[in-house]
């Protein structure tokens, strides 16, 4: 437990950011933060692999759209398909909705049978801030040379209604085609939409 937290601690110290704020088109940002396990995961570490990062808050309806229907598994599945590396990253600071600690993350993912590669605790919204995360869910995607080619929704139905899946464009999952394709992700940007990541004052 000690090992854990020093290894949390140590994390969030070495997650400064070193670039300006995440930009399509550009290098991705580098960051470490600390796992559901209180391990340290760097971002660079997967340069070579394509990387979706997933930002998350259990509390917020527009989140469960998306797993309560399964959308958000069958997505991490396919990428995971594919030899994707899945970063789900929550960025809701302590005493507000959706921080969680990582036994409640582990508890979390088991309950949702989720398929991210790692749950990242990002508490005082470091690389949430770096990526300037603005809502949950809100996604990106990095290519294997460590470039940002997607940035925005999981979608184009900015609803919290179930019903809506069924009839949407899965940004996520056509950036992904295009990157294993070698083409120029077509829709590189789109509006997130959800809550609010909830940020420390």
């Amino acid at each position: 437990m000690i090992r854990q937290s020093i290894a949390f601690a140590a994390a969030i110290t070495i997650a400064a950011p070193v670039f300006a704020t995440a930009t399509v088109g550009q290098p991705a940002p580098d960051f470490i933060a600390a796992d559901a396990d209180g391990k340290p995961v760097k971002l660079s570490s997967f340069k070579g692999k394509t990387v979706v990062l997933e930002w998350n808050n259990p509390g917020c309806p527009f989140v469960q759209k998306h797993y309560e229907s399964g959308n958000m598994q069958k997505t991490q599945a396919a990428a995971h398909g594919q030899g994707v590396v899945w970063l789900t990253i929550n960025s809701g600071a302590p005493g507000k909705q959706g921080h969680m600690t990582g036994a409640e993350a582990q508890a979390f993912e088991k309950k949702e049978k989720a398929h991210a590669t790692a749950y990242l605790l990002d508490p005082k919204g470091v690389v949430g801030k770096l990526y300037d995360a603005k809502t949950t869910p809100q996604m990106f995607v990095i290519n294997p040379a460590g470039t940002l080619v997607y940035a925005g929704a999981i979608d184009d139905k900015p609803t919290a209604d179930v019903a809506d899946i069924a009839g949407a464009r899965n940004h996520v999952l056509a950036a992904l085609a295009d990157v294993k394709a070698g083409k120029p992700v077509s829709v590189a940007t789109s509006k997130p939409y959800g809550c609010a990541v909830k940020y420390a004052s």
